[in-house]
């Protein structure tokens, strides 16, 4: 049997960035100031401090100003909210990005409708959300704006086929279903609850995995022919993993997502885009 055809994220990612490149260099030509891109990051997350480094690198890549702030773990809930209202009043800033997960997790919904939702590159902003059902313009969230373009790459239609979405985050499945949608897929959203799973995951011939579970998705789990994205990111011993178990899988769909190399630098590079659409949007 023939192996599926890797969907290559990096060179996919490094394609779009040019063309982000050539929308900022307009944008500073003709407003006089860089796009920027303001990070926070409460903590000393190991994986938290990569990612940042790895969006602050992007943003020099495609010409973004980035403004990094770093807080204390002890930092408290007013001290970070006090300076999103800064960043949402700083007209050098389109873009705010809040690292997570926060330490104290009690009160990170309050942190993120702090962020104003012109400036909420992530996507995660009730207000983003809500645009993002309705099917209005907006700013949607990273990773499935990454996993759509991943999947046109292939030159496969979206419309008409059958899309199933496992994991109902709101950070990845509820959006990604929302977004495969208004591409005209017939949309399943499969979960932990789901009864039958595999009978629902064998009949999609697009297949989103965003479980959280080391290799979860099995061959036989997967129709012959499907495209399977793997949003999975599962460290083991200095090791990452995605949801899908690749080798066996690659041998039954047509295309799929490496883990890493796929969907991760999408995500990155979908930030971009989003925080070079709010400055547009800005009009400043």
């Amino acid at each position: 049997m023939n192996k599926s055809e890797i969907i290559d994220g990096k060179k996919l990612s490094g394609e779009i960035r040019l063309q982000l490149k050539v929308q900022a260099e307009k944008f500073e030509k003709e407003f006089g100031r860089k796009i920027g891109l303001a990070v926070v990051l409460v903590g000393e997350n190991a994986a938290s401090k990569i990612y940042v480094a790895n969006k602050i690198k992007a943003c020099e890549e495609v010409g973004l100003k980035s403004f990094a702030y770093y807080l204390p773990e002890t930092a408290e809930k007013n001290e970070i909210l006090e300076l999103v209202d800064t960043l949402n009043a700083d007209k050098n800033v389109d873009g705010i990005l809040i690292q997570l997960p926060l330490p104290d997790k009690s009160f990170e919904k309050e942190v993120l409708a702090r962020v104003s939702p012109d400036k909420d590159v992530d996507g995660f902003h009730a207000v983003n959300a809500g645009n993002l059902l309705l099917g209005n313009d907006n700013l949607s969230a990273c990773t499935p704006s990454g996993v759509i373009e991943l999947i046109k790459s292939t030159g496969c239609k979206i419309s008409g086929k059958h899309a199933v979405v496992l994991g109902r985050s709101n950070i990845v499945g509820k959006p990604a279903a929302m977004l495969l949608l208004q591409n005209d897929a017939t949309v399943t959203i499969c979960h932990s609850k789901t009864e039958h799973l595999s009978d629902i995951t064998s009949q999609a011939d697009i297949l989103v995995v965003a479980i959280g579970k080391k290799e979860f998705v099995k061959k036989d789990m997967v129709k012959k022919g499907a495209i399977v994205i793997d949003v999975g990111m599962n460290r083991e011993n200095g090791k990452l993993y995605g949801d899908v178990a690749f080798d066996e899988v690659s041998q039954k769909a047509s295309y799929i997502t490496p883990v890493p190399g796929g969907v991760g630098p999408m995500t990155i590079t979908m930030l971009m885009n989003n925080t070079i659409k709010a400055a547009m949007s800005g009009k400043r």
